[in-house]
């Protein structure tokens, strides 16, 4: 599933339970695309279940708690994909290169997807009613450690954790065994260190 759980386009009458809400699934509320952050299912044990959530605004950036019945119809946001290619960094604008017309998109940093990206990946950008809203980023990364403390010899096992800062200028917690210049493999819904990537 990708960072934002949107495969290909919803038609405008695609609906979705509240019990299916997941992180990443796209929602249309009062005219605006909204992406679910956090869900909890809750059971009391008198009265109807119900889902809190986390919702942010895919347009504004801004995020909102909101509670739906346990099982209510909720409204699928309408997302199509455009696949590109992440070119440059310009000021607060990232830079994308649709692959097929070779047009350049501009999209505000966004810490959402930006803390993950590096120049040349191939990403798809997420457009809602023509209009290019986010990003679609990969649920899994490999990326190269730029900086963190030296490796502690012999320590392969878990039971410790130390920051790194990666390529793009994300920290994330890594085992105490990983080094510098090593490329590993990064959940970006988590942000957490899924294992060693391929050899450096």
């Amino acid at each position: 599933m990708s960072g934002f759980a949107v495969h290909g386009s919803f038609s405008r009458a695609s609906t979705i339970s509240s019990n299916d809400f997941r992180p990443g699934v796209a929602l249309e509320l009062d005219n605006a695309p909204w992406r679910v952050q956090e869900f909890l299912h809750v059971k009391p044990g008198k009265g109807a279940a119900f889902v809190r959530t986390k919702l942010k605004n895919y347009i504004t950036g801004n995020v909102v708690d909101r509670t739906f019945r346990g099982g209510e119809t909720v409204q699928q946001a309408e997302l199509e994909k455009k696949e590109t290619q992440f070119t440059y960094v310009d000021g607060d604008d990232y830079v994308f290169m649709d692959n097929t017309t070779y047009e350049e998109t501009r999209l505000k940093k966004d810490e959402s997807w930006s803390k993950y990206l590096k120049e040349g990946a191939e990403v798809a950008l997420l457009v809602w009613n023509g209009r290019v809203i986010s990003v679609d980023s990969p649920s899994t990364v490999e990326l190269e450690v730029a900086d963190t403390d030296p490796g502690l010899k012999g320590n392969t096992a878990a039971g410790g954790s130390k920051p790194a800062t990666l390529e793009t200028g994300a920290v994330i917690q890594v085992p105490l065994f990983i080094i510098q210049g090593e490329k590993i493999l990064v959940d970006t819904r988590t942000d957490t260190y899924l294992g060693r990537g391929s050899k450096s």
